[in-house]
């Protein structure tokens, strides 16, 4: 059993069909244009996306990273593609939210590995350390290669009573991997009003990263049980992939898909599936708004890439003030 598990190469799922709309006016006024905040260079000299690949790269082998973008945006995404193995690039027709992005992907992952272990990673988080990281996303892989029917998603204890991140009540706890415990999910809360996210840090809830690992045949059963007006047209498209008629089957399925949260519309529905591994000792953030951004570069002693006067908000800009004056933590 063990030979087998080792000899078992995961995927990786990149997330990058985003519109970025909440960072819409910021990034115009910044840049001129509107580009989705995850092809946005805030700090240094990476994107959002490029650090998604170059972190997917550490986990599993390029060939095995399926990266699903929007079609609208392929001109911003091909130029941060340079001198990266893309592995399979999916050109998204429309933006109908995570389920069908995530589901598309694994479509592709189920035609060539049926018994993969797939790693789901959203390009528009902040992440820092990533070497430790890193090191706790190989633990979860490692967890959905030992118990094949369970989802290991990996949440962040909360700074603060969020409305806009997805929440994770955790249950009982189920045990350790890797010296990291591990809980199972009690329920789910999709960005709920203010004095429910109090409630929830009151009881020990933690932020939904949507990053996970589960076996794809999981995934897979999960959305035949949660979303049953979405899988019959995944399971046509399923079957032309790597065919002529692929492209255009891609295309018409997108015509009569419905728009699904993977968290709201699949998490939510299977709570007792879905294992908790709390993300420790990584500062992890969406880049939501610009407040967020530049309190986090604040935190860690980064200069922005962009003008303090394009980021909205009074609080934002006094936060900023003396970035390389570390924050107490």
């Amino acid at each position: 059993m063990k030979e087998k598990q080792a000899q078992e190469k995961p995927w990786s799922i990149i997330l990058a069909g985003g519109e970025g709309e909440r960072l819409r006016p910021m990034v115009q006024r910044w840049l001129g244009r509107y580009k989705p905040k995850q092809y946005c260079t805030f700090v240094g000299t990476r994107s959002m996306f490029q650090h998604t690949l170059d972190r997917a790269d550490q986990i599993t082998t390029p060939d095995r990273k399926v990266t699903v973008i929007a079609k609208a945006h392929y001109e911003d995404a091909l130029p941060q593609l340079a001198g990266r193995q893309a592995g399979k690039l999916i050109l998204q027709p429309r933006n109908l939210d995570t389920a069908a992005g995530i589901f598309l992907a694994l479509a592709h992952v189920r035609a060539q590995d049926p018994n993969a272990t797939v790693l789901i990673l959203p390009s528009d988080h902040f992440i820092h350390p990533e070497e430790q990281f890193v090191q706790m996303v190989r633990s979860a892989v490692r967890a959905a290669e030992q118990l094949r029917h369970w989802i290991f998603l990996l949440g962040v204890a909360p700074e603060s009573a969020e409305a806009e991140y997805g929440w994770i009540i955790p249950g009982a706890r189920l045990g350790w991997i890797d010296g990291h415990r591990v809980h199972a999910s009690k329920s789910f809360l999709e960005k709920p009003r203010l004095e429910k996210c109090r409630e929830a840090m009151e009881d020990g809830a933690l932020w939904n990263t949507l990053i996970l690992a589960a076996k794809v045949e999981t995934l897979w059963t999960l959305g035949w049980r949660c979303l049953p007006d979405m899988m019959p047209l995944l399971e046509v498209y399923g079957e032309v992939i790597g065919t002529s008629e692929e492209q255009d089957m891609l295309k018409a399925i997108y015509e009569l898909l419905p728009a699904h949260n993977f968290s709201k519309d699949l998490l939510e529905c299977v709570p007792a599936q879905v294992a908790v591994l709390e993300l420790s000792n990584v500062h992890w953030c969406d880049w939501g708004n610009a407040d967020r951004i530049v309190s986090t570069l604040y935190r860690i002693g980064k200069h922005p890439s962009f003008d303090l006067a394009h980021a909205a908000g009074q609080r934002t800009t006094q936060c900023i003030v003396n970035p390389s004056t570390p924050q107490s933590s």
